[in-house]
C-alpha cells in the first residue's frame, strides 16, 4: 500500500508537500523524502514524535541514538505503518535542533501501488520554504506572570533580613 501523507511546515504561511511513499519504508528513508521535498540536504539531527489528535507530542522517534534511546528506537527501526495508520494518522517531525523546523505530518489516504510510478513521490508543493526557520512563540512566553499569580508574601514567614 502506498500513503499519501501531508507534511506542513510550522509557519504563519501555507508551506506544505504531499508525498507518496511506501508503508512499509522506515522512518528513516521518510525522513530522507521530507528533507529532499523541502530543499534540505539532511545533514542535520532530527526526531519524528508520536502525537494525540491535538498534536500533543508523545513518544520521541530520534534519528540517531545518542545513548539514551531503547533499542529498535530508532528511525531505522521504525517502519512508517508501525507509528502512523488510520486510528492514528498524526506525527510530529523536527528537524534541524539548532534551529528547530518544525512540521505537522499527517496521513491523508493509502492507496494501491501504481505499476511504473518510483516512491517516494513529491505530488503537490506549495509555498516556498523560508530561509530561516519560522519564529516559535511558546506559550511561557506570550504573556508575562499575573501581578497576583504569587498571591501575598506575608505569610511565607520570610525574616526581615533573611540575607
Amino acid at each position: 500500500m502506498i500513503y499519501k501523507i501531508r507534511v506542513i511546515l510550522d509557519a504563519q504561511e501555507d508551506i506544505f508537500r504531499d508525498l507518496e511513499i511506501e508503508e512499509e519504508v522506515s522512518l528513516e528513508d521518510f525522513h530522507t523524502a521530507i528533507t529532499q521535498a523541502f530543499g534540505f540536504l539532511g545533514e542535520e539531527m532530527a526526531s519524528f514524535y508520536t502525537c494525540d489528535e491535538n498534536w500533543q507530542q508523545e513518544d520521541e522517534i530520534p534519528l540517531f541514538d545518542l545513548g539514551d534511546v531503547p533499542d529498535g528506537n530508532r528511525m531505522k527501526d521504525i517502519r512508517i505503518c508501525d507509528v502512523l495508520h488510520e486510528a492514528r494518522p498524526k506525527l510530529l517531525y523536527v528537524y534541524d535542533f539548532l534551529n528547530m523546523w518544525t512540521f505537522f505530518v499527517e496521513l491523508a489516504d493509502i492507496a494501491e501501488k501504481e505499476d511504473g510510478r518510483s516512491y517516494p513521490n513529491l505530488l503537490f508543493s506549495f509555498g516556498e520554504v523560508p530561509d530561516s526557520p519560522p519564529e516559535k512563540r511558546f506559550e511561557a512566553e506570550t504573556e508575562g506572570p499575573d501581578e497576583d499569580s504569587f498571591g501575598s508574601y506575608d505569610d511565607l514567614d520570610f525574616e526581615e533580613n533573611w540575607n
